[in-house]
């Protein structure tokens, strides 16, 4: 038990199993683990399909009054290791015909700088909850700044300038590839996050690390932390549902 390979497999050995499960799996003492030990006991609950299934992750809250703004979240988080679908929905603000040409299929919208003056509140309100990834030629970022940066600022919006140039965009796109959109706010406040953290195919020491990465997000934005954490679960998308930890009464992180 003293020397411990890393887990990468579908079904882990039966000796690794159960030194994980004898090690600690507190959420508040050690998470990392804690995810570990829920991902072994998740891949043994689940069933093989004849696809690649999603690995979810759920933290549900509790405590919070989530009619109020402070108890609504929309958070950003940057993931160790991809989850393939994690860039979400690219909007680019340009100026150049050609290079606007060039990028239409390979972003979700283009909005040339003359038409950024005409965007009313409504149009900016529906950029900053549609689309996760906003960048802007460098030279575009002025009128950007001049006439969105009221709206775009606070929400952590204002769009990343890149240079007039495919492969940059490209560039951009990959860097960004791993950050995805965690919020309670999917049609009205609702007292659960629900996020895909990698594929079944990953090992898990990278789904644990992608999960410890989004639930330390959470748990920094939450009032209360740990005290406004109901439960953390983690399944696969047709597995049945695995809590993460068990916290003590009175533990705290």
């Amino acid at each position: 038990m003293d020397n411990i390979k890393p887990i990468a497999q579908k079904r882990p050995e039966k000796t690794v199993r159960e030194a994980r499960e004898v090690r600690e799996a507190s959420l508040v003492r050690n998470p990392k683990e804690a995810f570990l030990v829920s991902l072994l006991k998740m891949r043994d609950a689940s069933k093989q399909r004849k696809f690649v299934q999603s690995i979810e992750l759920m933290v549900n809250l509790k405590g919070l009054n989530f009619k109020k703004p402070e108890s609504q979240f929309d958070l950003r988080v940057s993931l160790p290791f991809s989850a393939e679908k994690a860039k979400g929905k690219v909007l680019v603000f340009v100026r150049d015909k050609a290079f606007a040409a060039e990028i239409k299929e390979k972003v979700d919208r283009v909005i040339m700088e003359h038409d950024i003056q005409g965007l009313n509140k409504k149009d900016v309100a529906e950029i900053i909850e549609t689309f996760d990834v906003l960048l802007a030629e460098g030279p575009v970022m002025i009128a950007v700044g001049k006439f969105l940066g009221q709206q775009l600022a606070p929400k952590g919006k204002m769009p990343k300038p890149i240079q007039t140039n495919v492969s940059e965009l490209e560039s951009s796109l990959g860097e960004l590839s791993s950050v995805i959109r965690v919020t309670n706010k999917k049609g009205k406040p609702m007292p659960v996050f629900q996020v895909v953290i990698g594929k079944e195919s990953m090992p898990d020491d990278q789904l644990a690390q992608n999960s410890l990465a989004v639930f330390n997000a959470i748990f920094n934005a939450v009032p209360g932390k740990m005290q406004s954490i109901k439960s953390v679960i983690l399944k696969e998308t047709m597995g049945p549902a695995i809590k993460v930890g068990e916290q003590k009464a009175g533990e705290q992180k």
